[in-house]
């Protein structure tokens, strides 16, 4: 049995660490578990991935387009084999990000979010996703390490969307909180604003839930 696991939030709100400390989870308990990220995961994705973390000017109809292109692929190639053949596969964004970063943060018509989505996806959707839920205040000191912390290392024109405008974010972080409440089943809130550690109890909490409700087998 399979189970395909998405980790949503702002910049900062420490998706990559929570996904990769799920994945040690899984692996210490025997699981058969794949971790992927967006935009990547292929060498076509990865080639978008320097595109769009760039510096180089493009529409938000055009940006949502490199996006959906990169998780086509990702979906033909990685998730949908690993699915069939009964792993566990987490991924750091999905297509949720497009809906509050293309959709909430520029602009562009939900619906037409929506339908690329699904194009790109063939309509496979997460069996669940978490939403690290942070204010953008905060998860924005954390990259530039305003609140003490190391903050990012990245060249500067590698990083795009944490230079837009405070407010950019905070429609992002409405967005996931809108998605979230429209579809409170598949996902899963959790306070991000504490220490990483703190944090990655409550994900694994659910993660350990998810597996027994699907009836995966677990060795720990």
């Amino acid at each position: 049995m399979s189970l395909f696991l998405s980790i949503e939030g702002g910049d900062g709100a420490g998706k990559s660490t929570q996904a990769e400390l799920v994945m040690i989870h899984l692996k210490a308990s025997g699981v058969d578990a794949l971790l992927v990220h967006e935009p990547g995961g292929t060498d076509f994705g990865e080639q978008v991935r320097r595109l769009v973390k760039g510096d180089v000017e493009r529409c938000p109809m055009s940006e949502l387009f490199l996006f959906e292109a990169a998780r086509a692929q990702l979906v033909q190639d990685v998730i949908r084999p690993a699915l069939e053949a009964g792993r566990v596969v987490v991924t750091d964004r999905y297509a949720d990000s497009s809906l509050a970063y293309q959709g909430f943060g520029r602009g562009l018509d939900l619906t037409d979010v929506h339908a690329l989505n699904h194009a790109a996806t063939g309509g496979l959707m997460p069996d669940a996703t978490v939403l690290l839920d942070i204010s953008p205040e905060q998860a924005l000191a954390r990259v530039d390490g305003s609140d003490g912390s190391e903050g990012r290392t990245d060249d500067p024109k590698q990083v795009r969307f944490e230079q837009e405008p405070i407010e950019f974010h905070r429609r992002v972080t409405e967005g996931f909180r809108a998605l979230a409440s429209a579809e409170p089943e598949r996902w899963f809130v959790v306070g991000a604003s504490a220490t990483p550690d703190a944090v990655a109890e409550k994900v694994w909490s659910i993660v350990s839930n998810l597996l027994v409700l699907r009836g995966i087998n677990r060795n720990a």
